[in-house]
């Protein structure tokens, strides 16, 4: 059974015979202990606070059984690792068009929509769960103002918390182009003049964070935790 918060992804499972429902990674509605096994793959990075990434683990593990396991994958700060490369950064747009290096002078957003809280709020979470890991550990550059800075996309990361730009597909559309075109930052010239561009919130993790974020939940214990293709990656089981 599948989920996600989008209702169009949705029904694209639902027009190939597959069982998926719309909901909140938060809330979801199904019973506790009722699950062998749950993968989590890209989307607690997208959560803008401590608390709630820490609050997604949790309602993953509560549909669990015991002895059930689950996978999480999120996106890595460290997009070079033991000297490789990530796919990421290798695939490197064919067009060198400078409107993806998007102005962070002027394509910068206010994180405090949610209210002022915040930082704080991540500070307080840094401080109980965390202890001495240090955002240096990562290159990571602490953020002067509730701004956040947008990624240009295939670089490598310089904050945790960014803004990267997404090219929703519409209008024409070559033959010759992926159909992938529009699921990744960048893409053609002409695409780009077609479609909108949104900005789409990422955490991205550093190593050892989401290890440490998982072994502060009681109810489970960390079977595993390494590094995929850019990507820092835990597989859980429940107590």
């Amino acid at each position: 059974v599948g989920c996600d918060r989008s209702k169009n992804l949705v029904d694209i499972c639902g027009e190939k015979h597959f069982q998926a429902f719309v909901c909140d990674a938060l809330s979801v509605p199904i019973r506790s202990g009722s699950c062998d096994a749950c993968i989590s793959i890209a989307v607690i990075h997208h959560f803008s606070t401590a608390e709630r990434r820490l609050a997604t683990i949790r309602e993953l593990a509560r549909l669990l059984r015991p002895g059930g396991t689950a996978l999480i994958y999120v996106w890595a700060m460290e997009q070079e690792y033991k000297n490789q490369k990530s796919k990421y950064l290798k695939e490197k747009n064919g067009t060198k068009n400078k409107a993806n290096e998007m102005n962070t002078g002027t394509a910068q957003r206010a994180l405090n929509d949610q209210g002022p809280d915040n930082s704080s709020q991540d500070s307080a979470w840094s401080d109980q769960l965390l202890n001495d890991f240090k955002d240096e550990r990562c290159g990571a550059k602490p953020v002067a103002d509730l701004r956040l800075p947008v990624h240009t996309n295939r670089t490598s990361f310089h904050s945790q918390d960014l803004l990267v730009p997404w090219h929703l597909k519409g209008g024409t559309k070559k033959k010759e182009e992926s159909v992938d075109t529009g699921l990744v930052p960048g893409g053609s010239k002409e695409l780009q003049e077609l479609s909108p561009v949104f900005h789409r919130y990422y955490h991205v993790f550093c190593e050892g964070e989401l290890e440490a974020v998982c072994r502060s939940l009681d109810c489970v214990r960390v079977q595993k935790s390494y590094y995929d293709q850019g990507n820092w990656c835990v597989i859980l089981e429940k107590l």
